[in-house]
């Protein structure tokens, strides 16, 4: 879902573009151009797929919550939760072991009341602990649905993975590595 709070401004009233300032236009074309760019190397990781299958490409979340406090600023946006639903709770009778799946949406919303929401899931198999797996499970959907809301702004916030051709080739590309020369600087200084 996309929009505005009702009862606040939103960059466009039916279809019919708004009036702004030469500085309100000159942010918001910033911004934009900020949104537009796409995720380097650094922020991309890869896990095998289900099954075996094709490796998928994802960007982790913190690394997309980090990104959208550069991008709009830490006070700039919020996230909501505005359902979560436990899907199933199963119980192996003979393990007494558990698996569970939790669906979770999440809207983010920016200062000035526009919005994105969209759906994550968290999904535990074999668990011991019931309320170890609802707790990783919850936590696991709503990190993905955060990360699926955030990617509805711009391809800097991750929307840039669902192109197969880029992410085709920025897995290919080398990170640059950490410098280990600063690190220990900053823990000489520490000591």
């Amino acid at each position: 879902m996309h929009g505005a709070v009702p009862g606040q401004s939103s960059f466009f009233q039916d279809t019919t573009l708004v009036d702004l300032s030469d500085e309100s236009a000159k942010k918001i074309a910033t911004l934009q151009a900020k949104l537009n760019r796409k995720l380097g190397p650094e922020y991309i990781s890869q896990r095998p797929g289900p099954g075996g299958g094709p490796k998928l490409t994802y960007a982790e979340g913190w690394k997309i919550i980090n990104l959208a406090n550069e991008v709009f600023g830490f006070n700039g946006w919020s996230s909501s939760v505005i359902n979560l639903t436990t899907d199933f709770i199963d119980q192996n009778e003979q393990s007494q072991r558990y698996s569970v799946g939790v669906t979770a949406v999440v809207r983010i919303t920016l200062r000035d009341g526009a919005f994105h929401e969209d759906v994550g899931y968290g999904l535990l198999e074999n668990s011991k602990s019931k309320g170890a797996a609802l707790d990783k499970c919850k936590k696991e959907a709503v990190t993905d649905a955060v990360k699926r809301a955030l990617r509805n702004f711009g391809n800097l916030l991750g929307n840039c993975l669902y192109d197969k051709s880029y992410t085709q080739e920025v897995v290919k590309m080398k990170v640059p590595p950490v410098c280990l020369i600063r690190v220990s600087r900053l823990k000489r200084s520490n000591d």
